[in-house]
């Protein structure tokens, strides 16, 4: 059985918006989460522009405006009644 990576890394785009926090204040906030998930999936999410680049050091992700709107609808579709 082939896995369906496009539902994988919409799972994994949802619990990004689990565990995303804001950083900065006003114009200059901007949402990242911590980066524990499988490598592949967060490669694809970067390459459909959904988050930055996870191969940096840093232990969080930014997720884009267009990767916000999704997660939050796909952690609303997923997890939520």
């Amino acid at each position: 059985m082939k896995p369906d990576l496009d539902k994988i890394d919409e799972a994994v785009l949802a619990l990004l918006h689990l565990t995303s926090f804001t950083e900065g204040k006003g114009e200059f906030a901007y949402i990242r989460a911590w980066k524990g998930h499988d490598w592949e999936a967060m490669n694809r999410l970067h390459q459909k522009g959904m988050i930055s680049d996870p191969k940096k050091k840093a232990k969080s992700v930014l997720i884009t405006k267009g990767g916000r709107q999704r997660a939050e609808v796909l952690f609303l579709r997923v997890f939520c009644e």
